[in-house]
């Protein structure tokens, strides 16, 4: 049998597997994760040799042994949230004595098309395990020897356990590999593609398999208030999709920007800025640069930022809706009135007022763990952890009953 074969087979043989015998594996999972640190990060380093450390994806694909004991900890805390899997989400019963039941299931199958992040191999086996579904892996070239090590990590905790080691499945580098995901129709349920926009753009107007669009995230923040979340939010992590990309400041706070941006110049930051703000920072800012059609819009995933002036709330709210990529957009604002109005005009799977859009996490809201941050509104919105790896279906009972 061919990978597609393979891995249907294996989402079937999940189907009786127990929620206690998954939480075992988990917790395998996680202790030979940290057993075999080495083995991973001796690959990793192969890895990484073939990167510029100026590369913006340099942070992504880094692996080390404190990062491999965070991912350790992440699995145990998979296998001590409740299953998924099974949940009565409505139940009716019929005048005909007929009992209808609408219960959890898993989608069978998922396919994750990915950057270099190897710690998604693990991050994504976790979750379809804990969600009853088969993965089937697409890593980027850039990150293969990482992936490599990790599912053969994988994979030999489910031969320890009796398991089909198909339950996980890593694909070969090149893009033949890529489109042969793409196309597996009636072996994979979904795919879900993590990167950036050129990534999430070619699979979804190239795959046959239905795809939940996560990743891509060009964040704003209209400022009015609170200057250290504008740095949290830009330099705690740049290398994720909820970093800052373009801080919109209102005209009337334009003194305050030499202050705001101040504590940026410790890290480096590039400002592109607008005409308005250019001319504030002009002379007191030492990595500024004049703004251009590509400031906006970008997701720059490094150590740079756009500034946009507004003269109201309601050209805020048309600056985001034009360039946002419906992630992550916040306030920061004491005035009630324009939180209310930026609350219910901003479309974005998550809005946040007075917090930094780093919080964007399955983790951080209390989801345990996520695979992907959705930036659709079909099936799943915003950071999707267990809840949106199933499906359901409806199971009928009766005794006999026939249609007239």
């Amino acid at each position: 049998m061919n990978w597609k074969q393979n891995a249907l087979a294996a989402s079937r043989s999940l189907n009786m597997v127990d929620d206690e015998t998954i939480n075992k594996i988990l917790l395998a999972l996680a202790d030979e994760a940290i057993t075999q640190t080495d083995v991973v990060l001796k690959e990793n380093t192969k890895d990484l040799s073939a990167m510029e450390q100026s590369n913006p994806m340099y942070d992504r694909l880094l692996l080390s042994k404190e990062r491999i004991e965070s991912i350790a900890s992440d699995i145990r805390n998979v296998a001590t949230l409740p299953s998924p899997l099974g949940k009565v989400k409505m139940e009716v019963d019929r005048p005909n004595g007929m009992k209808i039941t609408k219960v959890s299931v898993p989608f069978g199958v998922i396919g994750i098309i990915y950057e270099a992040r190897p710690n998604v191999s693990f991050d994504v086996f976790s979750l379809c395990l804990k969600s009853g579904n088969a993965c089937v892996l697409k890593g980027g070239t850039d990150a293969y020897n990482s992936n490599a090590a990790i599912v053969k990590v994988i994979q030999s905790v489910l031969r320890k356990f009796g398991l089909d080691e198909n339950i996980v499945t890593l694909l070969p580098a090149g893009r033949e590999a890529t489109a042969d995901l793409m196309n597996a129709v009636g072996y994979v349920d979904m795919i879900i593609p993590r990167g950036g926009k050129g990534l999430i753009d070619f699979v979804r107007e190239n795959s046959k398999i239905p795809v939940i669009e996560t990743g891509a995230g060009i964040c704003h923040t209209y400022f009015d208030f609170f200057k250290s979340i504008v740095f949290n939010a830009k330099t705690r992590r740049v290398s994720v999709c909820n970093a800052l990309d373009c801080l919109v400041i209102h005209e009337s706070r334009l003194s305050d920007l030499p202050e705001l941006c101040a504590k940026l110049a410790e890290k480096e930051v590039i400002i592109y800025a607008d005409k308005k703000s250019f001319s504030i920072l002009k002379e007191k800012y030492p990595l500024l640069k004049e703004a251009d059609n590509e400031s906006f819009g970008t997701e720059f995933l490094d150590y740079k930022m756009s500034v946009k002036t507004v003269a109201s709330i309601s050209e805020a709210i048309a600056h985001i809706s034009e360039y946002s990529s419906k992630h992550s957009e916040c306030i920061i604002s004491e005035d009630e009135k324009n939180i209310g109005i930026f609350d219910k005009m901003v479309d974005a799977a998550c809005v946040y007022t007075n917090v930094s859009t780093a919080f964007t996490d399955g983790a951080q809201f209390g989801l345990g763990a996520e695979i992907g941050i959705s930036t659709q509104k079909l099936h799943a919105r915003g950071p999707m952890a267990l809840e949106e790896l199933c499906s359901y279906k409806w199971i009928i009972k009766g005794n006999g009953q026939t249609r007239i």
